[in-house]
């Protein structure tokens, strides 16, 4: 087995990884909504977020699918420099790290929308909804520390 390379990995490495854990849970949030009567809907707080920005800054938000494609695409780029943090530093304890990391930001996104004045139903509509919520950015945060150590171990090996 390889041995993995111990330098700390910077930033601008570690948004592959990052984009792997953001893609991660952007596709198990769009595959939930296809099959779950109560799903998280982290992309209603994407949207609500958007049109609050939008009107702060003075301009006006879009509407219908425009909106839509606007917030997946905000999560996909937030979300991959959140995850990113995952993969920077050195590799040891990447998955802690990884699951840390995703809890935390599960427990944000359950906690914080009231108090930014999001609302709450989205990721509170039932108890297993926020369940879920937590379960799923746990799921990316380990996604980044997987893509993260699969890179290490083939960087190695070339």
């Amino acid at each position: 087995m390889s041995e993995l390379v111990s330098q700390p990995r910077g930033f601008f490495q570690s948004l592959g990884p990052g984009f792997a854990g953001a893609l991660s849970l952007t596709l198990v949030h769009q595959g939930a909504r296809a099959v779950l009567d109560h799903p998280p809907r982290m992309d209603v707080l994407g949207m609500r977020s958007l049109k609050k920005v939008s009107r702060w800054l003075g301009l006006r938000p879009a509407h219908g699918r425009a909106l839509y494609r606007q917030s997946l695409i905000g999560d996909l780029v937030s979300n991959t420099f959140y995850y990113a943090f995952v993969a920077m530093g050195r590799p040891r304890r990447i998955y802690l790290r990884g699951a840390l990391l995703g809890a935390l930001a599960g427990l944000g996104a359950v906690v914080l929308p009231p108090y930014l004045g999001l609302g709450e139903r989205p990721s509170r509509a039932k108890r297993s909804t926020a369940f879920l919520t937590v379960a799923w950015y746990t799921l990316g945060g380990l996604g980044a520390a997987r893509a993260a150590k699969h890179s290490l171990l083939t960087s190695t090996t070339r």
